[in-house]
């Protein structure tokens, strides 16, 4: 192996190194005096402490944004149970209606084929007298 000129052959430890170093369950080399912070802590460390407490600021941030969505799924749910309800009961009167409509149409067609001329004649002029009403109050 070459030596470089005017060094020892050794070359000083890289960060990559500092690592895999701790990694491999080795002793990190001593830190050395610009890498002190004024607590004392290593850089690395340092940097440890700001990315957990960014860490802990964003989980606050996320855990509040789904209390939020927890909120609102609720809200949207209690909605969604009350709508059906007034659906449900919307159908059951229509099918009250639907079926007074029908008794409705079944007695006239029992008074048309009993009444004769007479009931036919006086519920034209009812209908024509309604249609004329209401021509007058809407004009």
């Amino acid at each position: 192996m070459r030596q470089r000129p005017g060094g020892s052959g050794r070359t000083p430890p890289s960060s990559d190194d500092m690592y895999n170093n701790l990694e491999s369950g080795g002793r990190p080399p001593p830190p050395r005096s610009g890498n002190n912070n004024s607590r004392g802590m290593s850089s690395h460390e340092a940097n440890s402490n700001i990315l957990e407490s960014q860490n802990n600021a964003r989980i606050s941030e996320l855990s509040e944004q789904v209390a939020r969505l927890k909120g609102l799924t609720i809200d949207i749910g209690n909605e969604v149970r009350e709508q059906n309800s007034l659906l449900d009961n919307m159908g059951d009167g229509f099918s009250n209606v639907g079926g007074m409509l029908a008794g409705s149409l079944a007695r006239m067609g029992v008074m048309m084929e009993r009444g004769g001329a007479k009931h036919m004649c006086y519920l034209v002029v009812f209908v024509v007298f309604v249609m004329v009403l209401l021509y007058w109050l809407v004009r």
